[in-house]
């Protein structure tokens, strides 16, 4: 179980570094599967997430070598994992399926995990690899599918970065086009399409609604660095906002944040783009409404870190959760630290600006864990935060180090090993 203890901090100051996104690394490493050739991915995190996938990855074949941010992956026979255990804690795990189908004709993977923040099935992922003409046979906590696959049209009912993610794996070494509509628009998108097409792909449309894919016979190996993690930064910033201080975030990219920025600087913050970076200044201090919605729209993730910094706005502020149907966990921790939140549905109203005082709090899920962590950072005396299944790691590589770095009073008193592969 990881603890961390947090302490007030009025002031946050400084610069720090953002690493890759977690929600690109994870997709990219699963590409490896569809080449006989190594991959080799730059400037991977350390996060137990990746680390589980990396194991995954090996038990289907892959021989993964780690030497520090850099993993590169080898797979000459590819196969179906055997730990069903293994794949039920990462809920990416299902992005096995659509190389290991495309690759061998046939994929077996147990029905995947992660945080409990709502129903996330894989109903769009079995119905787009039907699209692409597999066979599939569901069975209680599994899934199979077999066949040759050949390109289709696939459409999403709902734009899942998920579902997209695989099929466009899939459809990479499926014979003639595929026809991808209603997909995600998320930037991670764009990059595993990015990614992919360096490997020999042939793939147009990322990161608009209707992408399209010319299957190959093989790809072949790369080198590839993926895109900066938005939430990361996102939650760095929640967290200078909360301050008057000012906090330079680099290795970010503000293009992939728009609804974000557009939130905090309603919220009464300045934001200043350069080449070093985005440079935050001043305290917010206006309440904001928030809706999440796919991307373009505000993200889903970010929704528990700006709940954090709504508890600093003096009025209330509205939270309309559209994603997810459980994702107000973490409003009811903070309301042990004093906070005024009512939960109607999907809807919360936070009253900001009451005084908070430190308690024993409990992560639940792995952004609300983080935001539990800025909402300590407000709180009067000290706030022991708990994370028994150690969720917060699984998203962000050492966030109480970077809060430190900007002269933050966070201390882990526990925090299980992550094992790191090479």
């Amino acid at each position: 179980m990881a603890t961390y203890r947090i302490r007030h901090c009025e002031h946050l100051s400084g610069e720090c570094s953002i690493h890759a996104a977690k929600n690109a690394v994870l997709p990219i490493l699963c590409a490896g599967l569809l080449t006989r050739e190594p991959v080799t991915i730059e400037r991977v995190p350390q996060l137990t997430d990746v680390e589980t996938l990396l194991e995954i990855l090996h038990e289907c074949g892959t021989e993964v070598s780690r030497s520090d941010d850099e993993v590169t992956l080898w797979t000459d026979d590819p196969h179906s994992p055997s730990s069903e255990n293994l794949l039920s804690r990462l809920r990416a795990s299902v992005l096995v399926m659509g190389p290991l189908l495309a690759r061998t004709g046939y994929a077996r993977v147990a029905l995947p995990g992660g945080c409990a923040i709502g129903q996330r099935p894989i109903d769009l992922h079995i119905k787009g690899m039907q699209a692409l003409g597999a066979e599939v046979q569901l069975t209680p906590g599994s899934v199979t599918l077999q066949g040759k696959l050949h390109g289709g049209n696939v459409y999403l009912d709902f734009p899942s970065v998920g579902a997209t993610e695989n099929i466009l794996l899939a459809a990479t070494l499926a014979k003639g086009s595929t026809r991808i509509e209603n997909a995600a628009k998320e930037p991670e998108i764009v990059d595993l399409c990015a990614c992919l097409n360096d490997m020999g792909a042939k793939i147009s449309g990322g990161g608009t609604g209707t992408i399209f894919v010319e299957g190959r016979e093989s790809l072949h190996g790369c080198v590839y660095r993926p895109i900066p993690d938005r939430i990361e930064a996102g939650t760095l910033l929640c967290a200078a906002a909360m301050t008057e201080g000012s906090v330079l975030v680099r290795h970010i990219r503000p293009d992939h944040m728009w609804a974000l920025m557009f939130k905090l600087r309603e919220a009464g913050v300045t934001l200043r783009e350069s080449a070093a970076g985005l440079r935050i200044s001043g305290r917010a201090s206006q309440p904001v409404q928030v809706r999440t919605l796919a991307y373009p729209g505000f993200p889903t993730d970010m929704q528990a870190p700006m709940m954090a910094l709504a508890l600093k706005l003096r009025g209330t502020s509205v939270f309309l959760e559209t994603i997810f149907e459980n994702r107000f966990m973490h409003a009811r921790e903070m309301v042990r630290l004093g906070a005024s939140i009512r939960i109607e549905d999907r809807i919360a109203l936070v009253t900001g600006g009451r005084a908070l005082a430190g308690a024993t709090v409990s992560s639940t899920d792995l952004r609300g864990g983080a935001a539990l962590m800025l909402a300590g950072l407000a709180a009067e005396g000290e706030t022991i935060l708990q994370d028994p299944a150690g969720h917060i790691a699984r998203g962000y590589e050492d966030l109480p180090g970077m809060l430190r770095g900007l002269g933050a009073d966070v201390e882990i008193t526990d925090m299980p090993d992550i094992s790191v592969h090479g």
